[in-house]
């Protein structure tokens, strides 16, 4: 075995001992804490999550092989297991709002249909005007003009997947089938989780 084998694997073994360390602290961490949403928790959670994600690239390149672990937002070489030329792709996007103004958001609405039902004493009328509101309006210019509509945006994510070409309503009828992993050719996340992670350092 040449030395550049023997320093490859025994960086694999050395990644497989820093996630064992990394699973003790995360324990140690998690079986402490006296809150919710505790720092120390979520530190040991990236730390445990940057130590599996490398220690699977490593796994990957080294023997070919992977973990049974799947990390939220690895993306890293060796995550991906789909065709090295896609011949199609599938944007998946997901975003959040909390209904911070009912009555807005009802206000636009009725800008838009003045043949809304009337709203029952004590509702806000929130279901049919998201319906108005969404149907007439992209979903990025209501991202982009959220608090015009009452909206408060929440985390978001976009999931960029490899697909087969397929016809046109093929997948209508079940649209949101869990997107494999492994076909994940890019994803983009936005929440407050990041911010705050910015502003600490």
């Amino acid at each position: 075995m040449s030395d550049a084998a023997q320093l490859t694997r025994t960086e694999v073994r050395e990644a497989a001992e820093a996630v064992k360390a990394a699973i003790d602290r995360h324990l140690e961490a998690v079986s402490s804490t006296t809150e919710a949403d505790d720092p120390a928790v979520f530190a040991a959670y990236e730390e445990l999550a940057a130590a599996a994600i490398h220690y699977d690239q490593l796994l990957y390149e080294v023997y070919d092989e992977v973990t049974p672990f799947e990390v939220p937002g690895d993306g890293g070489p060796g995550s991906y297991r789909g065709p090295e030329e896609p011949e199609a792709i599938s944007v998946l996007i997901r975003r959040d709002y909390r209904i911070a103004d009912p009555r807005r958001l009802r206000g636009q609405a009725e800008r838009l249909d003045s043949e809304l039902p009337a709203v029952p004493e004590g509702a806000d009328g929130v279901t049919a005007a998201v319906g108005v509101v969404f149907g007439e309006y992209d979903p990025d210019e209501i991202a982009a003009r959220a608090e015009e509509f009452g909206l408060e945006e929440g985390d978001s994510t976009i999931w960029v997947t490899a697909t087969e070409s397929g016809e046109p309503g093929e997948w209508l009828a079940e649209p949101f089938d869990s997107p494999d992993p492994q076909l994940l050719l890019c994803r983009f996340d936005v929440s407050e989780v990041y911010d705050e992670d910015e502003l600490d350092d």
